[in-house]
């Protein structure tokens, strides 16, 4: 028997990297498994592991940005399962590339997926999880969601309104007494396929781009699981996932605004 023996999980971008290995360590500690994500090829890759592994899982399609598709979703796993005690809004997309030379719909379609993509799945299951009596909601924000970085305006911008919408709905839920904690996770580098499955504005060498995140993403998803769970168990408010979001934490705390000027000068020698 482990904390999570027994009760239904949600987790959305499960087709491969954190989300996949959240589902997986879900499954072996005993929870049943509620599995989304638009890539169809990865989630049914999922879908098999887990059923390998003789959990009881439901997988669906799922683009997490559209709204009633999300609420309806809720709905069926709530059906299915009886009940839902755990979301895990994991699904997100990156752009890398200067604001300036972005276009608006670039922006628009990070905040959708990151940001909106988040605020649906909490909405649409929070009625569930307060049901349940022992909800739990996790958000994954990022490191990028404590400091910002040149060329990642977007996804600094969907992180950051991540991290205020969870904190504000943590508060919430103490302030009212509702049966319902949350999480919000702040991931460094993840050796997953986030910066090569990246769009980037023109002029930007992709296969660069990603080779230079992969020299430092430092921590698997699995491990990164391993710690979001222990995390939930806990009932912790912030999860720091890897040495490099630590010391960006304290780095933050210590140097307040002034990173900004540190970051900005480090990047322009770097040619970022």
């Amino acid at each position: 028997m482990t904390y999570f023996t027994g009760k239904v999980a949600v987790v959305t971008g499960a087709g491969s990297g954190i989300g996949r290995a959240l589902a997986v360590a879900l499954a072996q500690r005993g929870a049943r498994v509620a599995v989304s994500d638009v890539d169809a090829a990865g989630l049914a890759e999922t879908r098999g592991m887990l059923e390998a592994a003789g959990a009881d899982v439901r997988a669906d399609h799922l683009d997490v940005s559209e709204r009633e598709r999300v609420l309806a979703y809720a709905d069926e796993v709530a059906a299915h399962f009886g009940v839902i005690h755990q979301v895990y809004n994991n699904a997100g997309i990156a752009f890398t590339g200067d604001i300036e030379a972005m276009d608006f719909k670039h922006l628009e379609r990070v905040m959708d997926v990151d940001y909106w993509g988040v605020v649906n799945g909490s909405k649409a299951f929070l009625p569930h999880l307060i049901a349940s009596g022992d909800g739990h909601v996790v958000n994954i924000s990022s490191v990028f969601g404590i400091i910002s970085v040149p060329t990642q305006g977007a996804y600094n911008a969907a992180k950051f309104a991540v991290r205020g919408f969870t904190e504000a709905l943590r508060m919430e839920m103490v302030a009212r007494g509702r049966p319902v904690k949350v999480t919000c996770v702040h991931p460094g580098g993840i050796r997953t396929n986030v910066a090569r499955n990246a769009g980037q504005v023109d002029g930007l060498d992709h296969d660069d781009l990603a080779s230079s995140f992969d020299r430092v993403a430092r921590t698997t998803p699995e491990r990164a699981a391993e710690v979001i769970l222990r995390g939930v168990e806990k009932g912790k408010a912030r999860v720091l996932i890897g040495a490099d979001a630590r010391v960006i934490d304290v780095v933050s705390r210590v140097a307040g605004p002034h990173y900004q000027r540190l970051v900005a000068r480090f990047a322009g020698k770097a040619g970022l």
